[in-house]
């Protein structure tokens, strides 16, 4: 099985050099690991001791942030590596302010691209976050001595691990991780039963990090001017279906406040055009004798502002769960106390689900369905409130996941 799992690792390099020609992101993955081997040979020394943890993109960095902040105030000498395997999670870190000494694409999982990278750096300890597994680096961090773990790990039942050919990838897991921390009960049963016993269940760390955003300062500039005395529903990470639901909630009540913060810029000309009356963000800083209060909608057009906005939400719509890319991050909003609505594509977000059973979230199948029970929402003030708080209490009550997993690694 190793045999055959080294030919599908030179067939998906492969393939991502031919398709790198015709994709721009598929090609910046490719010549960003070109990179990699100086940005770790700069950044680090031999006698450096490297906390080294790794993600597939951007969310999954999110959820492993609160342990390695965590890491790094115990050990204060060590240095901090940080790997993607997406350009998305790459280019969203690399570009801000991090905790990271080095930041670089994870090398192709090859045994020679994997050696000559670790024999730039002393790792100490190596985390993988949620489910990104790579089998030679595994198992030549085993080799070396490194203790290795799975930080909010996610088993479901359709993994390769439960399949007829699976039994060689668990063996790989046995073997070489030293512990699993899982975000729920259920992926700590399935790991169980294919024999993965070192583990235990931490709840989800992102709930870490969203706890504190709620206690920094969240103004954002203009936002109340905007907002005014009115309902205000928030469209966070909004693709074309939230867009939709926006649009209903625009033609059905001419008193309640919409913020649209889509997923990607490249969406603002369209919202300019389904709104032709809105305010971009960006130009309020010069506007002069502009009536915010006399417009409906603002749109966000400008980078790392969602969470803060959350916190003027009396209702958050989130994007993705209306299509198979996936449902966004829905707990930015629930933290500060907001009723969450979303799409029913969302089988990799278990939070999704607990959030709908207390009540403090919904989805829906459909957008109309979807704009009419916001407008049902902000017009029944005792439900919006009863939602409300159902949405905050539910962040609130979650374990200090980040403090249980530094307890057990310190303890192993």
């Amino acid at each position: 099985m190793a045999f055959l799992y080294n030919i599908f690792i030179h067939l998906l390099i492969f393939g991502m050099k031919v398709f790198s020609l015709f994709n721009v992101k598929t090609k910046k993955g490719v010549e960003g690991r070109k990179q990699s081997l100086n940005r770790v040979k700069n950044a680090f020394s031999k006698d450096d001791k490297v906390i080294w943890m790794h993600a597939a993109s951007l969310g999954e960095y999110e959820q492993g942030l609160p342990v390695l902040e965590k890491l790094k105030d115990e050990f204060p000498t060590y240095k901090i590596l940080v790997t993607f395997f997406s350009p998305s999670g790459y280019e969203n870190v690399v570009k801000k302010k991090n905790i990271a000494d080095a930041v670089c694409y994870l090398p192709f999982d090859t045994k020679k691209n994997v050696n000559e990278f670790l024999s730039q750096i002393n790792v100490e300890l190596f985390f993988t976050v949620k489910y990104d597994y790579w089998y030679n680096l595994l198992s030549a961090l085993k080799n070396k001595g490194v203790k290795t773990f799975v930080i909010s790990a996610l088993f479901y039942e359709n993994q390769s691990f439960f399949t007829l050919y699976g039994k060689w990838f668990v063996k790989q897991l046995q073997t070489n991780v030293n512990w699993f921390f899982h975000q729920t009960k259920h992926s700590y049963l399935l790991a169980k039963s294919l024999g993965l016993v070192n583990a235990s269940v931490t709840g989800d760390t992102r709930f870490d990090r969203v706890k504190h955003l709620k206690h920094r300062d969240n103004h954002v500039d203009f936002i109340k001017e905007f907002i005014g005395n009115e309902k205000v529903v928030v469209f966070g990470s909004s693709w074309n279906a939230e867009e939709k639901i926006a649009k209903m909630i625009y033609g059905k009540n001419q008193d309640v406040k919409l913020i649209i913060a889509p997923h990607d810029l490249k969406r603002v000309e369209n919202l300019k055009e389904i709104f032709p009356n809105a305010i971009l963000y960006s130009n309020l800083k010069n506007a002069q004798n502009l009536k915010l209060s006399n417009a409906q909608t603002l749109i966000i057009d400008s980078i790392g502002l969602l969470s803060k906005v959350y916190s003027y939400a009396d209702v958050a719509v989130v994007g993705g769960g209306f299509h198979s890319s996936g449902l966004h991050n829905i707990l930015e909003a629930a933290t500060f106390g907001a009723p969450v609505v979303f799409g029913n594509q969302y089988k990799k977000n278990p939070e999704a689900d607990n959030l709908i059973q207390c009540d403090g979230g919904k989805s829906f199948e459909h957008e109309n369905e979807a704009a009419e029970f916001i407008l049902f929402l902000l017009n029944n003030e005792e439900e919006l409130k009863r939602m409300s708080e159902n949405s905050e209490n539910f962040v609130a009550e979650q374990p200090n996941s980040s403090e249980l997993i530094l307890k057990k690694i310190l303890s192993l």
